[in-house]
């Protein structure tokens, strides 16, 4: 990211969301952005994946300005790069387990005997192989929030970014679901940035950046770099 800013019209007003942000993520690292509600944590996610352009600078995701492709060039990039993980699941209720995670390949265009292989293959590792063809109301909320683990690596990307993964969820829940995104994201070597206001998620990134006032500011780790068992 690179003097990366934000603003949005309130009425007749500008609100500055982020300013002159900049910052480099490397590959296979797990980046906290922690910052209260409202403090700009999700408008970040959503100018790194493209979902909405920032008022100034660049994002680069090796070496691609996502900020200037086209709309259709961005999502096409997105789909094929990019996993995305949100609070509120956002999985399609009248779609089964199976179909929810083979979803975005198939209208890819990609074959659908090998989609369907790589998502059984991912819903074995977060435990719902036996659930792949039931509808999503009838899984609880941690078994929907993996269902969307599993959506969002089951295109191989390069970057995921996961938006209060947790949030929704109780706080054992929670714990269990945190545990199997690091264990599968680092068993991949993929770079994954997660937005949260929990300080104890913080003490398993490798870094933690605060999203405080418009600005990025770095805070050490000062606890050893985490181990996590799934």
């Amino acid at each position: 990211m690179r003097d990366l800013s934000k603003n949005f019209m309130e009425g007749n007003n500008t609100r500055l969301v982020l300013n002159q942000v900049r910052a480099t993520f490397n590959q296979g690292e797990f980046i906290v952005l922690l910052g209260q509600s409202g403090s700009g944590k999700s408008t970040l996610l959503n100018l790194l994946s493209g979902i909405e352009k920032p008022t100034t600078g660049t994002v680069l995701i090796n070496g691609a300005a996502v900020n200037e492709m086209s709309e259709r060039d961005c999502t096409l990039f997105r789909r094929d790069r990019i996993g995305f993980v949100f609070q509120f699941f956002n999985l399609i209720p009248t779609l089964t387990v199976l179909e929810n995670v083979t979803l975005p390949q198939e209208l890819a265009g990609k074959n659908i005997q090998s989609i369907e292989k790589q998502a059984l293959t991912l819903l074995e590792q977060v435990g719902l192989e036996d659930r792949a063809h039931a509808f999503p109301d009838k899984l609880s909320g941690g078994q929907q929030q993996r269902v969307a683990i599993a959506r969002a690596l089951v295109h191989n990307p390069m970057l995921v970014l996961a938006d209060e993964p947790t949030g929704n969820l109780d706080e054992e829940t929670g714990e269990r679901v945190l545990k199997l995104l690091l264990a599968l994201t680092q068993n991949r070597n993929k770079t994954l940035i997660m937005a949260t206001h929990n300080p104890e998620i913080a003490k398993l990134a490798d870094r933690v950046l605060r999203v405080h006032e418009g600005h990025l500011e770095e805070n050490p780790v000062d606890f050893p770099n985490r181990e996590v068992t799934a």
